[in-house]
């Protein structure tokens, strides 16, 4: 009973210091706020492995064009770039003098780097809706709205508006050795085979 009293100590012990700390980390949350910083100001991570085309940049500046500055930039104490690189370098290409940033104090190094790889492949990790996809672009297009904005170039925009058919012949089907007529019997032992 000592042994199981333990375990049970130390299991709640656990579950309390992690309530603890989801309540710390929640308190600090609670107090992040926008600022606008200029972009000079800010400090892209030496570390950072996530890379972008021009032609990304481009997309990100048209989107912030269509719709705001919709997403700040986080940064931590020394305003090093944590998530928003792309976003920084579409606002240089825009000549903005700002952008919204939220400053990420309560994060340790370590947490800043690893949060950097997985602000972006987390997100990399989602599929899509295909015939959900589709209604949504047909909706939007019908209303004149620019499918320019959403990151799909026109020719993924046409195939997911005019999907290739499916064949049904095509598809697997069990194979019935009925179906096959041999050209040869050997006339020993009477096996069929074809000489092709």
């Amino acid at each position: 009973h000592v042994s199981q009293l333990h375990f049970s100590s130390h299991k709640y012990f656990q579950m309390a210091l992690y309530f603890l700390t989801s309540s710390v980390n929640l308190l600090q949350m609670s107090e992040l706020k926008i600022k606008e910083l200029p972009i000079g100001e800010l400090i892209p991570h030496a570390q950072n492995s996530r890379t972008h085309s021009h032609e990304q940049v481009s997309q990100i500046a048209a989107s912030i064009k269509g719709f705001g500055f919709t997403n700040p930039i986080l940064i931590g104490d020394n305003n090093d770039i944590i998530a928003g690189h792309g976003r920084v370098l579409a606002a240089s290409l825009m000549k903005m003098e700002t952008v919204p940033c939220i400053k990420l104090g309560h994060l340790t190094e370590n947490q800043k780097r690893a949060y950097m790889i997985a602000d972006n492949k987390i997100a990399l990790n989602a599929g899509w809706d295909e015939e959900l996809l589709g209604l949504e672009l047909t909706d939007l297009r019908e209303v004149d709205f620019d499918l320019g904005l959403i990151g799909f170039d026109g020719a993924e925009i046409e195939l997911i508006l005019n999907p290739p058919e499916q064949n049904p012949e095509s598809s697997t089907k069990e194979i019935d050795s009925d179906d096959f007529v041999m050209e040869c019997t050997c006339p020993k032992c009477g096996f069929e085979f074809d000489p092709k």
